[in-house]
């Protein structure tokens, strides 16, 4: 049983996603680095530093079942060192003289920064998959929904008329820039590291560079060129992105949780016939995954604050910086996991009620009469008659009030409200669909 609610059997399915599990858990974790130090191996052979003999004998025993995890805990706590446990139980299953050659010539954040860049290259595949899925979702409800006229709101209050396709819009092109910053950092986060003592990769000699180069090739990362062992930023800058993915994400869920109150209705999250609204008040349809989204962009936000403040290190290793990236960057990984997980349910399956859209959009013409009356009055003279005037009058008494007052005549009045004033925002959800789906078709893949 986890100690943490985020590991219950009952309560993880609100935290990450099997997938993102299995990169993280510590089988998988474990595996993956032997899986580097396998690599490094026969890197080395192929440039002859140590024998072919030994990194193949490496290669073929550097599975987790077949080590001893028991010991390898008890050495990482006795020794007090991160891996050396790991290296003293692979060295119980490796003959003598390939012994010597386990982790030869590396370090403990080769290993760590190298498994770093595995894991922003593949979950960054994952977030930039589910990113296309609920993007392509989302063009598909703005052009559903391209006339569906509603009340757009400013602080809370109905302001002036716009469209849901233009708030669908508007979330779409939130992600499809959100996966221009996928497309463009993955050549700066998927890289290796093979750096040494202090960086310098001395330990190889003139050697050291072909190595890193053949190394990182062959595990599929780019040669970082320099060493960075206290150069945060990489680690940093895709921790705020997925931090960002998940806000925006939280923004979504947040107009859902808004909207479906009933006293406005215009949204509505899908339940499945198990879901249950309440206990106590069986009349409730609680926005159970439209808050929850909220709640992993805020948690999402903490995790991408450490990683921020480990860009500030100390020389050239800085083991106060690094190792707090152990926990924080699988953390927001496992809940980016999750929102997108949990934005794609949301809004595959949103309800929308445009007959309530249309309902609460009536009366919401004082822009148009403003603008009209600007070109008369003036547009602050216009603004403080307008107001004056509503503070007392009803929205369809306008166009007799103004005309009363001598200012317009009514049938005027009446011509501004009939304006069409969602006939922008149309255009606007045209040129987010058309460039969306344009580059949704171009690039599948990450």
């Amino acid at each position: 049983m986890g100690t943490r609610l985020s590991d219950s059997p009952m309560y993880a399915h609100l935290w990450g996603t099997p997938e993102l599990e299995q990169i993280f858990s510590e089988e998988a974790r474990l595996q993956t680095w032997l899986d580097i130090l396998v690599v490094l191996a026969r890197s080395q052979a192929t440039l002859g530093i140590i024998p072919a003999e030994a990194a193949e004998q490496i290669a073929g025993r550097a599975r987790v079942p077949l080590l001893d995890l028991a010991f390898v805990a008890e050495r990482t706590r006795t020794t007090g060192h991160s891996t050396l446990g790991l290296i003293q139980g692979l060295e119980q299953v490796l003959g003598e003289r390939a012994r010597e050659y386990v982790y030869f010539g590396a370090t403990v954040q080769d290993l760590t920064d190298t498994w770093f860049g595995l894991v922003m290259r593949d979950v960054g595949a994952i977030v930039w998959r589910d990113l296309c899925a609920i993007e392509t979702t989302l063009l598909d409800l703005a052009e559903r929904h391209r006339d569906t006229v509603m009340a757009g709101r400013t602080h809370g209050q109905p302001g002036a008329p716009v469209t849901f396709g233009w708030k669908a819009a508007s979330w779409a092109d939130e992600l499809y820039r959100h996966r221009e910053r996928l497309r463009q950092g993955r050549p700066r986060w998927a890289v290796g590291q093979l750096a040494g003592a202090v960086g310098s990769l001395a330990f190889f000699g003139a050697a050291g560079p072909g190595l890193r180069a053949s190394y990182c090739a062959a595990l599929g990362l780019a040669d970082p060129g320099i060493s960075w062992l206290t150069a945060r930023d990489r680690v940093a800058e895709f921790g705020q992105l997925l931090a960002a993915v998940c806000a925006t994400l939280g923004r979504i869920g947040t107009e859902v949780y808004e909207l479906q109150r009933p006293e406005i209705g215009e949204l509505r999250e899908p339940v499945t016939g198990q879901g249950v609204g309440s206990i106590t008040m069986p009349h409730k349809r609680n926005p159970e995954i439209a808050e929850h989204l909220d709640t992993l962009a805020r948690l999402a936000r903490s995790s991408a604050g450490v990683l921020l403040e480990s860009m500030v290190g100390q020389h050239e290793r800085d083991g106060r910086a690094w190792k707090a990236e152990w926990l924080a960057l699988p953390e927001v990984c496992l809940l980016t996991g999750a929102s997108l997980r949990f934005g794609r349910r949301l809004l595959d399956g949103l309800e929308v009620d445009a007959a309530a859209m249309q309902r609460n959009a009536r009366g919401l013409g004082s822009e148009q009469v403003l603008a009209g009356l600007a070109g008369q009055l003036g547009k602050h003279r216009a603004q403080r008659l307008l107001q004056q005037v509503l503070a007392s009058a009803s929205p369809d008494e306008l166009p007799a009030r103004l005309e009363g007052l001598g200012v317009a005549e009514a049938a005027q009045v009446r011509s501004w409200l009939d304006r069409d004033v969602v006939e922008v925002t149309r255009l606007m959800v045209d040129h987010v669909v058309s460039r969306g789906r344009a580059s949704l078709a171009e690039r599948p893949a990450w």
